[in-house]
């Protein structure tokens, strides 16, 4: 993409269809008047009373114990630098969507017009009575040491500067795993620190709080080796000066165990690295580029740890892994300020789970048979889901511990419960669908990709690296289409309808022919039907001259399943077609089936649905747990379309007791984990968070799926076609270019289980 082309995109993106990337949404009830005058006056006279009597009970009564302030003067933005606090405003709103997506913490961005120290605190502590917690954010140094300093001091609420403290946990936990697969001694290691800055001064502090020893550090700015003999040091550097006689990066390197680069890209040689001890560490968190390349540094040393800040190299560093959770913490027993307990609890934390076995939905995000401990995993991954359950629960004991917290924690396991159901509401399932198809991206057809949104997605999948699109259709049409939308790259282009794609046709329409000829099919009707796109394209996946397929923007499903079938045919040892939608909804991903095939399948039909749709939510790194539904529970009608439900239910306890699955059950005991309890204790699904559910017809699963989608603006998944020989993928009709985008991931990660389930069997066969 070029980089006007990415300008616009960016800008577009901010600006459509709602300014800007975060809302205020009403908790509560308002559709009558009585809830209004509950909400407003006279009714919100009640609490306000009760807040006058006790400051505290503005946590009970409003939204201030989930609500963090995101404050910047815009001084110290990204990469960006001094460009005030309007300019900071959009960073400020994502830093928001970060906290709500991966700890739901709900947050007001502010920004502050002024650089002046006094004005900046003291507009904080006037709105500091609104928020349980302040996040400074973008404030350059050294003003940003000074103003934390006395925020912490002068409010009740914890603070946290995240450009200081973020790299410094994440670091440090990073550090502590490495020492530790390294055999070496925090204070006993030489470590250079390469920058001087807020968040450098931070990580050393943190280093020094873990054992290092300031004799053993060296610390770096602009102008070289920060000496206690240089004139003019500000405080936070003269902290940490060494009184050797090096003026240097190469001279500092020599025999370093630890080097630290929070500067400049491409600064650390190889030859720097070659002269530091055995065993290296090597922490290289320039953004976008480090301070030397990661495949650079490996080549060079076989025995280094490496880590960046960059998501395509092992070790990210990435401070979403430590603010929302550290936030959360401290809100849940209402601490009065982030301490180093709680901050040195985060580290442990996060230095703990990287030693604990990886859940395979993490496993499959990145790709990876098994991830351990080791030098490629000395921390979690950002995208792992047990973060949300491990880190603020050390950061609040720490905040009791440490005599902090004015509302203490019980019940853990009871808070580790309702830790988990705050990820219900966040998309995370698209971001691995779509980290895992990077990963090993296919041969994609575009059938047509003369429709502007379906060229759209397929610009997104290149440029993302999510696929390798191949795109069928009216070639001047498509050239004239990629121009519009900057559609930069060589992808390949056919047309089926032209005469340049002569011989491939007509090889194609022997092989369609042979496979049809006893079934009405000449070979003059063979060449006539290659001409058309979804032919063509389901023949490129079957000859191997594409991995997979998408189609069905513009043409009914029926029309599009039909020559999919004939040409595909089904996967060994299915003998059913059907289709799964994934629904994003406020409890977490829901898996719906069968949306779009089976018109009214039988007993025998749903097992085999139930069966497919448990592997498809297996491919997403979770444990199906579903409810086969009806509009009856357990027995209670003896119509014919209930009991074709319990029949499919008994077969498989009977033949697939491992299968968490039960039924027949009405939707709302199905979603209802407290009333099924209650009502029918005995069922396999009492007490348990159902994800998918299977449905009696395709006149409910489709209806279903569709009024989720646009009452409540689920964003769907789907359809996902189960039980085909290929990876062949129909889209809904009309779909946007987002369904069409998640649809290409699906069919890349289609095609790459296929791959590796015909390696695996052709290994078997060769044995």
């Amino acid at each position: 993409m070029s980089k006007q082309s990415k300008r616009r995109e960016a800008l577009v993106y901010h600006a459509k269809p709602t300014p800007g990337k975060i809302q205020v949404v009403p908790t509560k009830k308002y559709a009558t008047q009585r809830d209004l005058s509950l909400a407003y006056s006279p009714g919100v006279a009640e609490p306000c009373l009760e807040i006058e009597k006790d400051k505290d009970n503005a946590y009970k009564y409003t939204a201030k114990g989930n609500l963090v302030a995101v404050i910047s003067n815009g001084t110290a933005v990204l990469g960006l630098g001094n460009i005030g606090p309007e300019a900071s405003k959009p960073v400020m709103e994502g830093k928001g969507l970060l906290f709500k997506i991966f700890a739901d913490i709900d947050v007001f961005d502010i920004e502050v017009g002024t650089e002046n120290i006094e004005e900046f605190i003291q507009t904080v502590k006037n709105i500091a009575p609104t928020f349980g917690g302040i996040n400074l954010e973008d404030i350059k140094a050294p003003e940003a040491f000074e103003i934390e300093k006395r925020l912490k001091e002068e409010l009740d609420i914890p603070v946290m500067h995240d450009d200081q403290h973020g790299t410094a946990i994440i670091s440090a936990a990073a550090l502590l795993n490495a020492l530790e697969l390294s055999e070496k001694k925090i204070d006993e290691v030489k470590i250079v620190v390469s920058g001087a800055g807020a968040a450098a001064i931070s990580c050393t502090r943190l280093y020094q709080a873990f054992g290092a020893k300031r004799e053993n550090i060296v610390m770096l700015d602009s102008k070289g080796v920060i000496r206690n003999d240089r004139d003019n040091l500000t405080s936070q550097k003269a902290e940490f000066a060494t009184d050797r006689k090096i003026d240097t990066l190469d001279e500092a390197m020599q025999d370093a165990d630890v080097f630290i680069g929070l500067s400049t890209s491409d600064i650390v040689s190889p030859s720097m690295l070659k002269s530091m001890s055995s065993n290296p560490i090597v922490f290289a968190m320039a953004n976008p580029d480090p301070e030397i390349r990661y495949q650079l540094a490996v080549d060079t040393r076989d025995d280094i740890i490496m880590a960046t800040g960059r998501s395509d190299h092992p070790n990210q560093v990435n401070n979403v892994l430590g603010f929302p959770f550290i936030f959360r913490g401290a809100l849940d027993v209402r601490a009065t300020k982030i301490n180093e307990a709680m901050k040195m609890a985060a580290v442990k934390a996060l230095a703990n789970l990287a030693k604990e076995p990886v859940p395979e939905q993490v496993n499959i995000a990145y790709g990876e048979t098994r991830l351990t401990f080791g030098k490629d995993y000395i921390i979690p991954k950002p995208f792992d889901p047990r973060l949300i359950a491990e880190v603020p629960p050390a950061v609040a004991k720490a905040a009791m511990d440490s005599g902090v917290a004015k509302e203490p924690i019980e019940d853990w396991e009871k808070y580790k419960d309702e830790l988990l159901q705050r990820l219900g509401s966040d998309n995370k399932i698209v971001r691995l669908l779509l980290n895992r198809a990077r990963l090993n991206p296919k041969r994609v057809v575009f059938a047509e990709a003369d429709q502007l949104d379906v060229l759209k997605a397929a610009q997104i999948v290149y440029e993302e690296g999510i696929a390798i699109p191949i795109l069928l259709g009216r070639r001047d049409k498509i050239l004239k289409l990629m121009e519009e939308i900057e559609f930069e790259g060589n992808p390949t282009i056919i047309d089926p309808k032209s005469d340049e794609q002569t011989d491939q046709k007509n090889k194609y329409a022997k092989v369609y022919w042979k496979q049809r000829k006893r079934r009405g099919v000449t070979l003059f009707s063979a060449e006539k039907i290659m001409r058309e796109r979804n032919y063509f394209a389901a023949m490129m996946v079957n000859e191997g001259d594409a991995d997979a397929m998408i189609s069905g923007y513009s043409r009914s499903y029926p029309s599009v399943v039909k020559p999919m079938l004939e040409l595909i045919g089904l996967a060994p040892g299915s003998t059913r077609v059907a289709t799964t939608n994934v629904m994003m909804t406020q409890r977490g991903p829901m898996f719906l089936s069968d949306t779009s095939i089976n018109i009214n399948p039988s007993a025998n039909d749903l097992t085999r649905i139930a069966q497919m749709t448990a592997k498809v939510v297996k491919m997403f790194g979770m444990e199906p747990v579903m409810a086969m539904t009806s509009y009856s529970n357990f027995g209670s009608s003896k119509d014919q379309t209930a009991t074709k439900v319990r029949e499919a239910v008994n077969y498989l306890h009977k033949r697939h007791p491992d299968l968490l699955v039960d039924g027949e059950l009405q939707t709302d005991f199905a979603l209802n984990s407290e009333m099924l309890q209650d009502i029918f204790p005995f069922s396999k699904l009492a007490g348990k968070k159902v994800n998918t559910l299977i449905f009696p017809n395709l006149e409910s699963a489709n209806i279903t799926y569709k009024l989720l989608k646009e009452l409540n603006k689920a964003d769907s998944i789907g359809p996902i076609m189960m039980g085909m020989r290929k990876p062949i993928h129909i889209l809904q009709l009309d779909a946007s270019v987002d369904e069409i985008v998640n649809m290409t991931a699906i069919a890349v990660i289609d095609a790459q289980q296929k791959e590796k389930k015909e390696q695996q069997l052709k290994a078997a066969l060769e044995k």
